[in-house]
């Protein structure tokens, strides 16, 4: 199918992102923490890595349906279609798309902090007919970085589900405008319809959105404890796939936006059950709760700041970050600079010399 689930994009590009109802904008979270990393300059230290790191990401049998709390701003892959199935001698042109997130409401302006949303594109030459595949949350970024807390519920309720979307047509102003529009490779239509089976596949097993990348230290080489689960690792996916099948990508560099979050060696929690369940630990559910409250929804200027006050004091004077991966939840002792804002290089990959040629 061309969409999965029934509800509201990415920080994407494209159509954009805003909080369901009932959560605060991503962007006010973020930039919270964001700022509240800028102010505080506390050197923490980190932990010896005693566990196999990163933590693998953990995939499903099947997509569950959404719950009807959930709800988005802006419906998930509105457009969205099924995969044609090509001729197997069509060649079809590969196009890496890239755009500044919110670009539809904001322009470049994130463009300017190298905060992008990807995609990938495609083009039939037999039927001159083009196509956007992208990935982003059912339910844009504010839910899938942070929890709703219900009055009427022990455990912080998660609307984290992100799915793929394939629909007919490329908005080429969308993507050239402040972004990228780039022919990356040439596939053939048998190539397409295996990556087509694949993307299925996948996109029924790999059912939320993380969007941290948890890391020891900045720069490269150093310990990552845990990988996020974004659009731009489902290009990388799809990339990675297609030079499996045998595609052979141009030489051009590739950048991509991570989030990334500085901690020493996290320690496990447990899960839902384990933490707000009858026979919990009520003190750390507690804390836990605690932690996410700052990030609520709807805050007036005034209580903005107060939670900007509170995000401060939990994650740069006493270096705390719960983190929920898995569907079970972590504690990072959180390290300086704490959190960064990164566009770097992902190379293009290698075609595997093991198959024939297309």
């Amino acid at each position: 199918h061309g969409r999965a689930g029934s509800a509201g994009p990415e920080a994407g590009g494209r159509r954009g992102a805003g909080a369901a109802p009932g959560h605060a904008p991503w962007s006010w979270a973020l930039a919270g923490l964001w700022l509240a990393a800028t102010l505080g300059c506390v050197q923490g230290s980190g932990g010896r890595a005693r566990r196999h790191w990163p933590v693998p990401y953990k995939r499903f049998s099947f997509r569950p349906e959404p719950d009807p709390y959930c709800q988005a701003k802006y419906t998930f892959c509105p457009t969205g279609s099924p995969f044609p199935v090509m001729k197997g001698n069509d060649v079809v042109e590969v196009f890496r798309l890239q755009a500044p997130v919110w670009e539809f409401k904001y322009g470049d302006l994130l463009g300017h902090l190298k905060t992008m949303h990807d995609a990938v594109g495609f083009r039939s030459t037999l039927t001159g007919r083009n196509y956007t595949m992208e990935w982003y949350e059912l339910f844009q970024l504010g839910n899938c970085t942070f929890p709703h807390l219900r009055p009427e519920l022990n455990a912080p309720f998660w609307c984290n589900q992100g799915a793929a979307c394939f629909f007919e047509g490329i908005d080429d102003n969308h993507w050239k405008e402040n972004g990228t529009l780039a022919l990356v490779a040439t596939i053939s239509g048998n190539t397409f319809n295996k990556m087509a089976n694949w993307v299925k596949q996948d996109n029924e097993t790999g059912i939320y959105y993380e969007t941290w990348t948890v890391q020891a230290s900045p720069g490269k080489g150093m310990e990552t404890w845990f990988e996020s689960y974004d659009c731009s690792k489902f290009v990388l996916r799809t990339y990675e796939k297609l030079a499996e099948l045998g595609a052979e990508f141009k030489k051009i560099e590739t950048n991509y936006t991570r989030i990334f979050l500085y901690s020493g060696e996290p320690t496990y929690l447990g899960n839902e059950t384990s933490i707000f369940g009858p026979t919990g630990n009520k003190t750390l559910a507690l804390d836990i709760k605690k932690f996410y409250y700052p990030f609520k929804p709807h805050l007036s200027t005034k209580e903005f700041l107060w939670s900007l006050l509170q995000i401060f004091d939990s994650v740069i004077m006493h270096r705390q970050f719960y983190l929920f991966y898995n569907f079970e939840y972590w504690f990072l002792p959180m390290k300086f600079p704490f959190i960064k804002i990164t566009y770097e290089e992902i190379p293009l990959p290698n075609r595997h010399k093991t198959l024939p040629d297309l």
